[in-house]
């Protein structure tokens, strides 16, 4: 596990009931691809999702990919969800106030 975290940086990881797999959930497409390169992982004959695109209830668009590598012999499940509308990033303003409040 401490060469996942030092390579990536996982939103989630959990065993699955099978104690052999584990499902990794990552924030952002790059950030999975990067561990794949990373960990060895990234051969063309890896099992991967192509990008798909869909939206959610609240109407807002996001992309997903999974991977399913052989890792340190555990089977992994790997998921990204990431939002492409802007709604998800603060602007600077905020970022600004919520950095003083913290600091106060």
């Amino acid at each position: 596990m401490a060469e996942l975290l030092l390579l990536a940086n996982p939103t989630a990881i959990t065993v699955r009931g099978d104690g052999t797999s584990l499902h990794i959930d990552f924030d952002s497409i790059a950030e999975l691809r990067s561990w794949l390169h990373l960990a060895g992982l990234s051969s063309t004959d890896l099992l991967t999702t192509p990008e798909r695109e869909y939206t959610d209830s609240d109407g807002r668009p996001y992309r997903t990919v999974s991977a399913y590598p052989t890792w340190h012999g555990w089977e992994i499940f790997a998921f990204v969800r990431e939002y492409t509308d802007s709604r998800t990033q603060l602007d600077a303003s905020t970022v600004e106030q919520l950095a003083a409040m913290a600091v106060a």
